[in-house]
């Protein structure tokens, strides 16, 4: 179990001696057990956690508990107690979910819920999963994660809620309406009676006469906590009819008298060691001798005792080790503890605050730093608490405390961020962590201003640099590569040596910022330098980014093995983990995949890339490259019409998000779908709206302008040499190799094809050259009558074979030429409805035309394919992908 997990939160409550037994309610919980969830539902005192856990252990049912406090409103920290919480019932279920869980930024609840619900399914036996206290829960995130998991529960698993507050948020009414809900409410648990009589003469042993009992549990209305709290009052009153008889009120007000005459009966100690431990959310016999300062085992003892004379106590394990007061009893202990320190000292803030530092102290010397960093936040201890945010090798952000911090943070003066600037940077940049850029350009300027006029020591310039460092990430999501570079360099420029964390951040963003400029040479470099510095500072996050966008720049230099091994590094980082920055790594291995003809691979990584890039909001503009992927694995497959209507959502997608460094990929997809459907005005037009050189050329060949197309190509080849972008280079000289051959100049095309297939043959390219089609495969014959490459070309022509339905070899095929003159749409219309079968008569009525038209057109069809039948004019029309 991670060290950062704390063990006595999943502790189930042992069974208390001398309870009072509750068959009715026992029985409603058994029925629970055939609906989905139990919800146990009653203000402060009811027995509602001892009521679940006597269940627990009565009926001996395999449990998972876990105790919930305010400190889990942050989604990643309740996400990971969960995973913990589930594992004291199997422990290898969601092993690889608690390191996630820590990273800066980790995946959607729905994401860490599926894995860990499937990895439940495996679970032979049923079970229970206990949320106590449930209406300490103020965060809509984790209302969703648990709304999620109730609609994905498996058949095994049952859930119960005990809170004192209905948690509305949850669909309580629908669950109710299907019949997957049992309700549990103060009704329910008040003690009847007889209940009643047994709790005060058999379980407090006060041997009250029957009137006695019906009086007081008259008064108190069977509220569990007023019964308890009066039987203690009442064992050191020797007139028990008396005080019954004199005790009424509401329930605060006779809480408040109650907890009067308890504390009134205990020990001056005892009194001082409940009012100073109230401090304590969770409290053990070490740490309560460190709040007060008391000798070692002391505090041990005292918490037997309290156990032992029922003050509100909760043991939390088997082995009594760690306790915690009824909330409600904590909060009245608190306000005494405000007040008698006041009445003694006159500053009571400055004493409560003593006792957090010194629980803050324990914690930390403990290795609990989330803990250790709540203690000083609630001791106003800024110095001390921003300590701790930086953890001892790993950042508490690291740890799912970021909302934590992020509250602590917005709780702050202006003021007192002012006074340490640091805090300001500190503030943005978990911004940023967490998915938010609203604010934190702002949160910079303060920072800025909060040292403008200071001494620009080392410790200013280093603050300067994160701040520097911080816009460079800002810029990175709103896709800015010229204030990337400017604030990248600056931020190298300010920050410490030694500061290799934040080093390798600015790095990172500045080698994506390269990238994005095209400079390849100086993004690999600067690339090269934030994995090796993320590594060597244990920011396993930055590595993990730099180590993708290194993958990338492997790519575009056309060294596919090497960015395949780059890849699966990332992919081996994160193995069973759905960490969603890994998508990109999935995407570029699947393209690879599927430049080595492995389609089947190459979509299942494609399909696991859009999955989780769907799922990350801050990036979520790289599903789209995604989708553009899957249409061009569509596009290989023949599936023209599915490819289509994947780019069409892709490109609305795109111009509704204003996603503009998307929608040319995206075009450039699209003309090769309406190539392939013979639409080449629409094409056309897409391709001169957006200035795609590449597709120009490819729509000039497909128009038989054979000339335009070298021109345009040439132009394309010495712009793409010029920026060394070897991928780029590669297209176009298959490209030009294609377009010598349509001009006639065999001799020409040779040869370039020789030099590309130098370039590709060491990186195993293969669709490169098979998705150009038939005219490829008639050069790939000229080139293997020629003896060139033997060994390469083969290859290629048994994937271009494998292609061909039926078997039936391309390269012994008669070869499709580029038409003289292109077909128009309504030819290719007709053509589409003559492939169908239909009669000239038929295609008349289907069109409105006349019977001649159609005779007409169709002359016109044949002579433009060089063909003399309906059927041959299919089968080249299927040659030439008009079909």
């Amino acid at each position: 179990m991670s060290a950062t997990i704390l063990a006595t939160k999943l502790y189930i409550p042992p069974p208390q001696p001398k309870l009072v037994h509750r068959p009715r309610l026992v029985e409603r919980l058994n029925d629970g057990m055939q609906r989905k969830l139990t919800l146990v539902s009653a203000a402060a005192g009811f027995g509602k956690s001892t009521l679940v856990s006597t269940w627990i252990a009565d009926g001996q049912r395999q449990a998972a508990w876990l105790s919930l406090d305010e400190g889990d409103n942050d989604p990643a920290r309740f996400l990971t107690y969960l995973v913990a919480a589930v594992q004291t019932i199997e422990p290898n279920v969601g092993a690889g979910l608690l390191t996630v869980l820590q990273s800066p930024q980790p995946p959607p609840a729905e994401v860490i819920l599926t894995a860990l619900l499937n990895e439940i399914t495996t679970i032979p036996d049923n079970f229970v999963l206990v949320l106590d206290d449930y209406h300490l829960i103020d965060s809509k995130p984790i209302d969703h994660a648990v709304t999620f998991l109730l609609e994905h529960l498996p058949p095994q698993m049952h859930l119960v809620i005990a809170t004192r507050e209905d948690p509305l948020a949850l669909p309580l009414a629908r669950l109710r309406a299907r019949g997957q809900l049992t309700e549990l409410r103060a009704a329910d648990l008040r003690f009847a009676p007889s209940e009643a009589e047994e709790f005060l003469n058999w379980g407090m042993a006060l041997n009250l006469p029957a009137a006695d009992v019906s009086a007081l549990e008259t008064r108190t209305e069977g509220w569990i906590v007023g019964l308890q709290l009066a039987a203690i009052s009442l064992q050191g009153h020797k007139d028990a009819t008396g005080f019954i008889q004199s005790f009424t009120g509401s329930h605060h007000f006779v809480l408040d008298y109650l907890v009067e005459e308890v504390l009134q009966q205990q020990s001056e100690s005892v009194q001082t060691f409940l009012l100073r431990t109230s401090i304590l959310e969770r409290l053990c016999g070490p740490l309560c001798d460190a709040v007060l300062l008391a000798p070692s085992g002391s505090g041990e003892k005292i918490l037997t005792y309290i156990e032992h004379a029922n003050l509100f106590i909760v043991p939390l394990d088997n082995e009594r080790r760690w306790y915690r007061y009824h909330h409600l009893f904590t909060d009245l202990l608190r306000q005494r503890l405000h007040q008698s320190i006041a009445a003694s000292t006159g500053d009571a803030q400055s004493r409560v605050n003593e006792l957090h530092i010194r629980a803050s102290q324990w914690y930390e010397d403990n290795g609990l730093e989330v803990e250790a960093f709540q203690h000083a936040a609630a001791a106003h201890d800024i110095e001390r608490a921003e300590r701790l945010i930086q953890g001892k090798g790993i950042p508490l952000h690291f740890r799912g405390a970021v909302m934590t911090i992020l509250d602590w943070l917005a709780s702050l003066p202006t003021a007192v961020l002012n006074a340490r600037p640091s805090l300001w940077w500190r503030y943005a940049s978990l911004l940023l962590i967490s998915g938010h850029t609203t604010g934190v350009e702002e949160k910079l300027q303060a920072a800025e201003a909060a040292v403008q006029g200071a001494e620009l020591d080392d410790k200013t310039r280093n603050l300067l640099g994160q701040i520097a460092g911080a816009r460079a990430t800002l810029a990175l999501t709103r896709y800015q590569p010229e204030i990337m570079l400017a604030q990248s360099r600056r931020a190298l420029e300010y920050l410490r040596p030694d500061n290799l964390s934040s080093r390798s951040t600015a790095c990172w963003t500045l080698g994506f910022a390269y990238l994005l400029q095209g400079d390849r040479a100086a993004a690999r470099q600067a690339l090269t330098e934030a994995v090796a510095l993320s590594q060597a500072s244990g920011n396993i996050f930055t590595a993990i980014l730099a180590t993708i966008a290194l993958g990338v720049v492997q790519e575009v230099d056309n060294q596919l093995y090497l960015a395949a091994e780059t890849y699966r590094r990332v992919l081996q980082w994160a193995s069973d983990q759905p960490l969603q920055i890994i998508y990109e790594a999935h995407l570029g291995l699947a393209r690879i995949l599927y430049e080595w003809n492995d389609l089947e691979a190459a979509e299942q990584h494609g399909r696991q890339s859009l999955h989780l890039a769907r799922q990350y909001e801050r990036v979520i503009d790289r599903f789209v490259l995604c989708e553009v992927f899957l249409s061009r694995l569509k596009l290989a497959r023949g599936e023209v019409a599915g490819a289509a209507a994947m780019l069409a959502e892709a490109s609305q997608s795109a111009r509704q998000q204003n996603f503009v460094y998307r929608i040319p990929e995206v075009a450039a997809a699209q003309v090769l779908t309406l190539l392939r459907q013979g639409n080449l005005a629409a094409a056309d037009q897409l391709a001169q709206t957006h200035q795609l050189p590449s597709s120009q050329a490819r729509i000039y060949l497909a128009q038989g302008d054979t000339s335009a197309a070298l021109a345009v190509l040439e132009v394309l080849r010495r712009e793409v040499e010029a920026k060394a972008w070897h991928d780029e280079r590669l297209k176009v000289m298959v490209l030009q190799a294609l377009a010598l051959l349509a001009h006639g100049e065999k001799d020409e095309a040779l040869p370039r094809l020789a030099d590309a297939w130098a370039l590709a043959e060491p990186g195993g390219f293969i669709r490169l050259f098979v998705d150009e089609g038939r005219l490829m495969a008639q050069l790939l014959s000229e080139a293997a009558a020629c003896g060139i490459s033997p060994d390469y070309i083969g290859k290629l022509q048994a994937a271009f074979e494998a292609e061909e339905p039926q078997g039936k070899a391309l390269s012994r095929a008669p070869l499709a030429q580029p038409l003289i003159e292109p077909l128009s749409e309504r030819e290719l219309e007709i053509l589409q409805l003559v492939a169908q079968g239909l009669s000239n008569h038929a295609i008349g009525e289907r069109l409105f035309i006349a019977l001649n038209t159609v005779k007409g057109h169709n002359r016109l069809i044949f002579e433009k394919l060089q063909v003399k039948s309906r059927t041959e004019a299919v089968a080249r029309a299927r040659q030439l992908g008009l079909l």
